[in-house]
C-alpha cells in the first residue's frame, strides 16, 4: 500500500491530528456506554483517555472493561484501529520518512576540503572497481559520484572516496569540486553520460571521457563536449580484426591509455595459450600479473561481469586495465 509523499512535517501533523480526533471521539463514546452498562465510576474523561490509549497499543491491563455486547465491539473497534494507526499510518508517514531523511544525513554529499587535481568518476561498476586500485597504486586522488545509496553505502565502508548523487546534477558535480578536477570520465548509460558532459561542460574545459556502450552514440557525445570517447566494444572489435599481429612484439598494440601510466588493453587468447581451459579463479591473472581483467568477449557478446568460474578459451578476449609492466605479463600468458 502506497501513501502520498508528503513533507516530513505535514506527514506529523497529519498523524498527530488523527491520533487525537479518534482518541476524543473513542473517549466520548466510552464515557457514554460506561453509562448504559452501567459503570459510573468509569464515566470520566481521565479513565476514557487512559482506556482508549490502552486498547489502540493493544496493551489492555484489564482493569477497564466494557461487558455489554456493544461494549466488546467498540473494545474490538478500537484495538482494530490502533493497529491501523501505527503500523499503516506512523511506520510510512512518520518512521519511514525520518529513517530515510536519517540514512541521507549520514551519506557523503561533498569532496574532502582541499581536494584539487583529483579524478572524478561518474558512475561506479566493476570497471571502476579495478581502475581504482591503480589509481591508487600510482597515488592519484579520485572521487566517485554515485546515485546508488546502496553503492554508496559499500564504498563508505570500503573508505573509498565518494558522494551522493546524480552527476548530471550540477550542484552535485559542484559538491564533487569539478573547477579544480583533473579529469571527468562518465560512466553511466549513454544517455545519462550526454548528460553529465554537458552538464560538467559549462563549468570546466577538464578534459572529459565518455565511456560509450553504443558506438553510434559516439558522435553525439562528442557533440556534447566529451574530450574523449571511448567504446570497449569498439576496441575488442580492433582485436578481433589482428589475427596477423607478430607475437613477439613487446609494445601493447591498440592500449587505450587513461592516465599516465594505466591503460585499458584487449588481449586475444592464441591456441597455444596456457590460459586456456582455466577459470578465472585458477588463472589468477591477477596474482601472476597485477593486471585486472575487466571484461571477457564470449558467445557473441561482451560481459563486463566476469565470474571466477568463467573459462578461458582460445577463441575468448580479455578487456584488461594495468600499467604497462602488468599489461606486458598479461600479454605473455595470453600467447
Amino acid at each position: 500500500m502506497k501513501f502520498p509523499k508528503l513533507g516530513s512535517r505535514k506527514s506529523i501533523v497529519v498523524y498527530i491530528a488523527t491520533v487525537v480526533n479518534l482518541t476524543i471521539i473513542y473517549s466520548l463514546i466510552f464515557i457514554y456506554l460506561t453509562k448504559i452498562e452501567p459503570q459510573p465510576e468509569h464515566s470520566n474523561m481521565i479513565t476514557a483517555v487512559y482506556w482508549v490509549i490502552s486498547s489502540m497499543t493493544t496493551v489492555g491491563y484489564g482493569d477497564v472493561v466494557l461487558t455489554s455486547n456493544a461494549g466488546r465491539a467498540f473494545s474490538v473497534l478500537v484495538q482494530i484501529s490502533g493497529v491501523v494507526m501505527i503500523f499503516g499510518m506512523m511506520f510510512p508517514l512518520v518512521i519511514s520518512p525520518w529513517l530515510e531523511r536519517t540514512i541521507k544525513d549520514i551519506l557523503p554529499l561533498q569532496a574532502p576540503e582541499g581536494m584539487t587535481g583529483h579524478i572524478i568518476i561518474c558512475g561506479y561498476n566493476r570497471l571502476v572497481e579495478t581502475l581504482i586500485d591503480e589509481l591508487k597504486e600510482h597515488d592519484l586522488s579520485f572521487i566517485i559520484v554515485e546515485k546508488d545509496e546502496h553503492l554508496i553505502h559499500e564504498l563508505v565502508e570500503k573508505e573509498i572516496p565518494c558522494i551522493f548523487g546524480s552527476a548530471s546534477n550540477e550542484d552535485v558535480l559542484k559538491n564533487a569540486n569539478i573547477e579544480n578536477a583533473r579529469i571527468v570520465i562518465a560512466n553511466d548509460t549513454d544517455e545519462e553520460n550526454a548528460n553529465i558532459v554537458l552538464t560538467a561542460r559549462e563549468y570546466t574545459d577538464v578534459d572529459i571521457i565518455a565511456i560509450v556502450e553504443d558506438t553510434s552514440k559516439a558522435k553525439y557525445l562528442k557533440y556534447a563536449g566529451a574530450s574523449r570517447v571511448v567504446s570497449p566494444k569498439s576496441l575488442v572489435g580492433r582485436f578481433i580484426g589482428q589475427k596477423a599481429i607478430d607475437p613477439f612484439v613487446s609494445r601493447l598494440t591498440g592500449a587505450t591509455e587513461f592516465f599516465e601510466g594505466v591503460s585499458i588493453v584487449e588481449f586475444p587468447i592464441y591456441p597455444n595459450s596456457q590460459l586456456i581451459g582455466n577459470t578465472f579463479e585458477t588463472a589468477a591473472i591477477r596474482e601472476r600479473t597485477g593486471a585486472n581483467v575487466v571484461g571477457i568477449w564470449k558467445s557473441g557478446s561482451l560481459s563486463f561481469n566476469p565470474h571466477a568460474g568463467d573459462i578461458i578459451k582460445d577463441n575468448s578476449v580479455l578487456l584488461a586495465i594495468g600499467t604497462t609492466e602488468q599489461l606486458s605479463k598479461l600479454k605473455k600468458l595470453t600467447r
